[in-house]
């Protein structure tokens, strides 16, 4: 037999030709990912500067402090103004007076 016609029998097996490489992929895939988890966990175990963090503390925002401060808010007066196409003119789709863009262009 020559090598030629051992490379044609490889090439016409389909465990050879497909099996091996989606194997490969799977058991490679797994050590692929373990090493992108074991980044995540060890990313956590990093610790902050202790200054970096007293101002990570200062500056928290709480969803209760946001909501005392629109709370008192009147939204009985907003308007609802769609966007403007990408062939519209914004600004008369925003409902300001032609006239004046008229003037602001020439």
């Amino acid at each position: 037999m020559s090598v030629h016609s051992v490379m044609r029998i490889l090439r016409k097996n389909k465990t050879l030709r497909y099996g091996v490489p989606m194997l490969l992929l799977i058991v490679g895939g797994s050590f692929g990912l373990r090493e992108f988890s074991q980044i995540r966990y060890d990313a956590v175990k990093i610790k902050i500067d202790p200054e970096l963090e007293k101002k990570l503390k200062m500056n928290k925002i709480s969803l209760e402090s946001e909501y005392e401060k629109i709370k008192d808010s009147a939204f009985d007066d907003w308007k609802n103004i769609r966007g403007p196409r990408p062939w519209e003119d914004p600004d008369l789709l925003q409902g300001r007076n032609p006239e004046i863009l008229k003037t602001k262009t020439t």
